[in-house]
């Protein structure tokens, strides 16, 4: 799935400096897929404005919850269960705010000329044929090098250098993972298929396109569901057993690197305090 937004960022060199900035960050991106008039920016950037306001007041400080959760169960060995918990705990944010920017794209979404939906979709299908052109032309060999470096960095990035034994580990996990670039991005094909006929916006397409989002996990094929399901058990496992492998050095700058993500939430909890929010 794509990254949490917790995890996007906590990825970041300042959390503080790309939060504050979202609302300027967020119109430029929606723009990279339709050239907005005048108007609609100025529109995307009203709508924009409670959004974020509810997320910081909302969400942010379920974000913090769930990092002191975490803190809290490296004190004891890991299980993959715990693991597969806090990634739950992470879906559902995502989810939550998938659920609610939704709203403010549906109400951009009414305002674009045909010529701009056009514009979108065809924009839509130029990056799935970059994927399957980057994706699908890898080896075997050079699929499971791009996942094992994914994977190694990540960990890497939250417990700093990584054991040969830890590498060994997560070499052993790699091998283990089912190849998904092929099925999902057949998957991806698929919802952009729906989604142009959606997109021909006849009446009641924003309540199309809200069941759409809300049933995608039901849509999907039994194939990927299978591959997506083995792949996240392999990893729930590997990261089990990598933190509980985790030295006291690494120990140190897991809960440093947690401990400066909690912080920098909290002052932007404080900052949006005292500002109204209308969404959710």
């Amino acid at each position: 799935m794509p990254g949490i937004f917790l995890f996007l960022l906590a990825a970041c060199s300042g959390t503080q400096f790309i939060y504050n900035r979202l609302g300027t960050i967020l119109p430029w991106y929606v723009d990279d897929y339709v050239e907005l008039t005048g108007v609609q920016e100025r529109q995307l950037d009203e709508a924009l404005q409670p959004f974020l306001s509810w997320h910081r007041q909302r969400e942010l400080p379920q974000y913090v919850a769930l990092l002191d959760k975490l803190d809290t169960s490296l004190d004891q060995p890991l299980r993959p269960a715990a693991v597969s918990a806090l990634y739950s705990d992470l879906e559902l944010a995502w989810l939550r705010l998938e659920q609610v920017s939704l709203e403010w794209l549906l109400d951009l979404g009414d305002e674009l000329s045909t010529e701009q939906v056009q514009e979108l979709l065809a924009y839509l299908q130029e990056r799935q044929a970059e994927y399957e052109e980057e994706y699908l032309a890898r080896s075997e060999e050079e699929y499971r090098e791009d996942s094992y470096e994914s994977f190694s960095d990540s960990l890497a990035d939250y417990l700093g250098k990584l054991s040969r034994e830890q590498r060994a580990r997560l070499q052993q996990g790699n091998a283990a993972l089912e190849r998904s670039d092929a099925v999902w991005l057949q998957e991806r094909a698929t919802w952009l298929d729906r989604l142009a006929v959606i997109m021909e916006r006849q009446p009641g397409w924003q309540q199309q396109i809200r069941d759409a989002v809300a049933r995608r996990g039901e849509t999907v094929s039994p194939r990927y569901q299978r591959v997506y399901q083995h792949n996240l058990d392999v990893i729930f496992n590997i990261v089990a057993e990598v933190l509980n492998s985790r030295t006291e050095r690494q120990d140190r700058h897991l809960r440093a690197k947690l401990g400066r993500l909690k912080k920098d939430l909290q002052v932007l909890i404080a900052q949006g305090a005292n500002t109204p929010t209308r969404t959710g």
